[in-house]
């Protein structure tokens, strides 16, 4: 006599963070910080976008959501931020969605 019990998978949802990977040097981001740093100091006019934006501007939204994190997390830009609201704001003023859904772990 053969029985067999069946036991159902339940299947792994990935994560974005599991996924997501920036295909660039982070470090190369540190030219995103006077960028940065302007933004959240309103400097009157409008900061250039590059060489930041130019940088994270092939990336797909989710690659530079990553990149930026990245960079964030590590201090790679050197400013002491808040990196949910930098995140955002760095992004969106690159042309970037910010809405993914994604968050910087």
């Amino acid at each position: 006599m053969v029985s067999s019990t069946s036991i159902p998978l339940i299947p792994t949802i990935p994560t974005l963070n599991s996924k997501a990977k920036c295909p660039l040097d982070t470090l190369k981001l540190g030219v995103c910080a006077k960028l940065l740093n302007e933004l959240v100091h309103v400097v009157v006019g409008t900061p250039p976008k590059t060489p930041c934006c130019s940088l994270i501007g092939d990336l797909v939204d989710l690659e530079a959501a990553v990149c930026v994190c990245t960079a964030l997390k590590a201090n790679i830009l050197g400013i002491n931020l808040n990196v949910p609201i930098s995140l955002n704001l760095l992004l969106n003023y690159c042309g970037k969605n910010s809405s993914l859904g994604f968050q910087c772990p």
